[in-house]
């Protein structure tokens, strides 16, 4: 009797479990919140703050973002980044000749889809955002480099195929042509095309350099040569910005710097504005094609991200062909996204085209740290006409031992 009213009562529960006793399935949930950090240059906030707003707008029904962007220089993003993996942001725009150094040291993961990165990008922005073939960052521009800005009025097509005949016209007319020789990276054009070389070994962080060499073209003659710029009227060692002070007042004809400054001189000059490769330079008895870095900013993804599905997804956005095409809108830089750079917009652009011009005489900027202080240190005394009266030979031999020490 016990046993049918205990089957009776179990019976009972079944019914009632199936006529709704249950607890109510719960509500679905709402769109996830994503918390993310964006670096970018302090130059670009506003590109990026207008990227970053069509990112969470075309993903608005799948997550509620709160996305930070600061600013932070591409030249140093390495070192700020390895400061704290871990407390860095999540996307981060920085200077290619980074990259290994990132990958090395576990802050960036191989991009999830390399093959359709590959096919919609330049392949030198390809390999600047590789190595060994391993695709670590999302190539966004192919512009890091630099040529020849010129005034119209002053110089003609012909007269900027020759230093010596840009510094004969700047002399002439009571105005400069200018070079940054405290920043090595510029100081590179006169070693660049000599024989002469530098770059990194296989450890990836000293320096193999030969500028003290004495081959057909020495580190002497190149020295010398150096020498002979600095000490005609028409030349002045300034910096970028002040390059583009002379622009703008007067004094400057003519100048080297990159894309970033296209606007501003375009601003200036007006329709005198031109841009045309390096000139050749006289050294060693003859001319030699100066020469130059090249470079891409790229974007990363840092491998601590906490949201690393939506940390992709954001640096594919920001390096899309559509904004790639908005940042040559806004900032004057060169896609490196295969479609973009082959838009009507950037080929009629003379800056771009002063680049692609100078490519054909430039090497990706591949050097340890190690590089950047002994070359400066070494152009800085050229530009002020060697006034320690030191032997030539012997500040090439000291600034080499500081380019290669381990």
């Amino acid at each position: 009797m016990k046993t049918i009213r205990l089957l009776f009562l179990l019976f009972l529960l079944t019914a009632l479990t199936a006529c709704g006793g249950s607890e109510p399935p719960a509500p679905p949930e709402g769109p996830e919140t994503v918390s993310l950090t964006v670096w970018g240059a302090e130059e670009d906030q506003e590109l990026l703050q207008e990227i970053l707003t069509s990112f969470q707008a075309r993903y608005a029904e799948e997550a509620n973002f709160q996305i930070t962007c600061q600013p932070q220089s591409e030249s140093s993003c390495k070192d700020a980044i390895l400061g704290d993996l871990e407390a860095g942001p999540d996307v981060f725009a920085f200077a290619d000749d980074q990259v290994s150094a990132l990958a090395a040291a576990g802050a960036l993961d191989p991009i999830p889809d390399p093959e359709a990165v590959r096919s919609a990008s330049l392949s030198a922005a390809v390999e600047a955002a590789s190595v060994e073939n391993t695709l670590y960052a999302y190539p966004l521009t192919a512009d890091n480099g630099y040529f020849l800005y010129y005034n119209k009025a002053y110089l003609t097509e012909e007269d900027v195929q020759s230093l010596d005949r840009i510094l004969s016209v700047a002399a002439s007319s009571g105005r400069k042509f200018v070079m940054d020789w405290t920043s090595a990276w510029y100081v590179y054009a006169f070693f660049g095309n000599t024989g002469l070389e530098v770059g990194l070994n296989p450890d990836g962080l000293t320096n193999y350099c030969t500028w003290n060499g004495t081959g057909t073209v020495s580190g002497v003659d190149v020295a010398q040569a150096m020498l002979s710029i600095a000490a005609s009227p028409g030349f002045a060692n300034r910096t970028d910005t002040e390059f583009l002070e002379g622009v703008r007042n007067g004094t400057v004809i003519a100048g080297v710097s990159g894309v970033w400054n296209a606007v501003a001189v375009q601003e200036a000059w007006g329709e005198n504005a031109g841009a045309a490769k390096l000139p050749t330079y006289t050294c060693g008895g003859g001319q030699i094609q100066m020469a130059s870095f090249s470079g891409c900013k790229l974007v990363g993804v840092n491998a601590y991200s906490k949201e690393p599905e939506w940390a992709a997804r954001l640096a594919e956005w920001i390096a899309s062909e559509e904004n790639q095409r908005l940042r040559f809108a806004r900032r004057g830089q060169g896609p490196a996204n295969s479609a973009a750079a082959a838009s009507e917009e950037v080929q009629n652009s003379p800056a771009i085209a002063a680049l692609l011009a100078q490519s054909e005489f430039s090497q990706l900027q591949r050097v340890g740290g190690k590089f950047w202080d002994p070359v400066a240190e070494f152009a800085s005394s050229m530009a002020r006409g060697n006034p320690s009266g030191a032997s030539l030979q012997a500040q090439l031999d000291h600034m080499v031992e500081g380019v290669t020490a381990r």
